[in-house]
């Protein structure tokens, strides 16, 4: 088990309050590209989360007016031009990596998009649990327009399971922008807020997600991301599985001492 609050990384910001983490990528005169080391810093951090035990939450949120302009033209795209096959491959496995840590996590996220979300900044919001955004925010999975496919850190299969598979197909083939009301009409986007609201909101979520039941919490997302590949019959024994250990907590008992005292439960993850 480890503490985060004292992390400092090298290639984000970074902050823990009230067990409510905040990242937010730190090149805003750039629209907050992403790069070799970030990437990697990201995935390292969200790997450490399962273990962490002062956050229930994070909010991955806009720095500068932008999200994300995806991975930087010139300290990413341009060295990979001039990269083999198999030092290729071990970029896209590690972006892929970044995926799969954010979604093993065990907390919830939420991703507090405004303006620019594109490319890689776009899977990040893909990747996040909750999603909110400004009517502004212009979100695009790009990849096309750079000669490459949409499949890109696993966006076929989770970008139609969101939206619908025509209209993830329409946006990965053309590589439009999703315009903010498309995005909320569709679900992509939980809710709209000003700019001004948008992280107050997010935090206002964050904040209500972790005065719940946290470790049930985990329980859910491991759930909602295990039963992709299940049939139903497999989905409700996990799901009897799942909620018996939930049984088992001090939480569930806490619930129903307050509920017969007619108190609101104060949960302490356990």
């Amino acid at each position: 088990m480890t503490e985060l609050a004292a992390f400092r990384p090298d290639h984000f910001l970074w902050e823990v309050r009230d067990r409510i983490a905040t990242v937010r990528l730190n090149r805003p005169e750039r629209k907050n590209p992403l790069t070799f080391d970030s990437y990697a810093e990201l995935r390292d951090t969200f790997r450490r989360l399962p273990y962490a035990t002062d956050v229930d939450v994070v909010v991955f949120a806009s720095n500068g007016g932008n999200f994300s302009s995806g991975g930087d033209v010139h300290e990413i795209i341009g060295p990979l031009t001039r990269m083999d096959m198999k030092g290729l491959l071990a970029f896209t496995r590690m972006t892929g990596d970044l995926v799969k840590a954010m979604i093993h996590c065990t907390k919830p996220v939420i991703a507090a998009v405004d303006g620019v979300c594109v490319g890689a900044g776009a899977i990040i919001a893909m990747a996040s649990d909750l999603r909110l955004a400004t009517p502004g925010a212009k979100c695009a999975f790009l990849f096309t327009r750079v000669g490459l496919a949409g499949c890109d850190m696993g966006a076929c299969a989770m970008l139609p399971r969101i939206i619908g598979q025509g209209r993830a197909a329409e946006l990965l083939y053309t590589g439009r922008v999703m315009r903010a009301d498309e995005g909320e009409r569709w679900g992509f986007w939980n809710a709209l807020h000003a700019p001004e609201a948008l992280e107050g909101a997010a935090m206002e979520l964050a904040r209500a997600i972790a005065a719940g039941p946290t470790f049930a919490h985990g329980i859910t997302k491991t759930q909602l991301n295990q039963e992709w590949n299940m049939g139903l019959d497999q989905a409700i024994e996990a799901e009897a599985q799942a909620q018996a250990i939930c049984m088992q907590t001090k939480d569930f008992e806490r619930a129903y001492r307050a509920f017969v005292a007619k108190e609101t439960p104060v949960f302490a993850g356990d």
